[in-house]
């Protein structure tokens, strides 16, 4: 098993964050992991991606440069990286900001309105979490339980208050994710 996933969005949207915590939550289910962040001079409100690899055997690079999932949060991050992404890789985007109608052959897409879930459980910053929790319901890299486990290692102590609605944006993305379409994800 190899997952090498690219998340990628606007500085502040927790891009970051996320990757460390697909990095931790691997690191704890026994799984080789890298973790390599990237962030604009400008940090939130710049661009921000990072890679992150899981895989069951040791890794030989720890560049994520042909991605087998793409998390993209917003329309440049989506337009910079679709095409990077390998045939038959997974492409979750926040359609809440994201509008996309191109076919992209020999790859699964699913947009999620992370953002509006997101406002809807009462922070809009968990957004990527609804995203992250699609990417594992979707490829089943991990139980979703390790990855909520890993919301204690990730978050500092003074952000330990926000580990309920981190873990409820990550059932929600899950859910939604099987629910408009697990396997049957529109195949282009």
């Amino acid at each position: 098993m190899l997952e090498e996933i690219l998340l990628a969005g606007f500085g502040g949207q927790g891009i970051l964050s996320a990757g460390m915590l697909l990095a931790q939550a691997g690191m704890a289910h026994g799984l080789y992991v890298a973790w390599i962040p990237s962030y604009g001079p400008e940090m939130r409100g710049g661009t921000a991606n990072c890679g992150v690899t899981l895989s069951d055997q040791p890794i030989s690079c720890p560049l994520v440069t042909e991605p087998t999932t793409l998390i993209a949060m917003n329309q440049p991050s989506l337009e910079k990286f679709v095409s990077k992404v390998k045939p038959g890789g997974l492409i979750l985007y926040n359609a809440s900001l994201i509008r996309w109608d191109k076919e992209l052959p020999g790859r699964r897409i699913l947009g999620l309105e992370a953002t509006a879930q997101a406002e809807a459980l009462g922070n809009a910053r968990v957004a990527v979490n609804v995203l992250v929790g699609a990417f594992i319901a979707l490829t089943q890299v991990m139980p979703l339980e390790r990855v909520k486990e890993a919301l204690r290692v990730v978050l500092p102590s003074h952000r330990q208050h926000l580990i309920a609605v981190n873990e409820r944006a990550l059932e929600v993305g899950a859910s939604l994710a099987l629910a408009q379409g697990g396997e049957g994800v529109a195949l282009f």
